[in-house]
């Protein structure tokens, strides 16, 4: 099964909205797909979940307001504010659901690779004969 992009209607439900723009919410679920798929391609069948968080942050504020005080009037903005983003979380959440992103190890060894000295031991004047104690 192949990833299917949600659509307007479900990010309204899924922000618990009872009307949606479904011209904006189109377009930033169009652009939540291609900043999840620039972490991984193809995207897998349940990064819906991720595509829907990226937009819905975007959709419900899009100047990313972190603090608001009423009266009398203060906001706050973040840095480069506005637009959507992905957190750490959503490139973890998106990686794991690939099933990438988890401890691996690499041998970087040959596998031609030959166990024995590379060098002739009798041009180190080993006569073949080991020391006690060692075996």
């Amino acid at each position: 099964m192949a990833f299917v992009s949600p659509t307007a209607e479900q990010l309204g439900m899924y922000l618990g909205l009872p009307e949606i723009d479904g011209d904006r919410a189109d377009l930033l679920i169009q652009q939540a797909v291609a900043l999840a798929q620039s972490v991984v391609r193809p995207l897998p069948d349940d990064a819906s979940a991720v595509v829907l968080s990226v937009a819905g942050r975007a959709y419900v504020n899009p100047q990313q307001v972190s603090y608001e005080t009423i009266g009398p009037m203060s906001v706050q903005r973040p840095p480069g504010s506005g637009g959507l983003y992905l957190t750490k979380a959503d490139k973890a959440a998106l990686k794991s659901l690939a099933g990438r992103g988890g401890a691996f190890t690499v041998d970087p060894t040959p596998a031609s690779a030959d166990p024995s000295p590379t060098w002739p031991l009798d041009d180190l004047g080993w006569d073949g004969e080991y020391e006690p104690g060692w075996s």
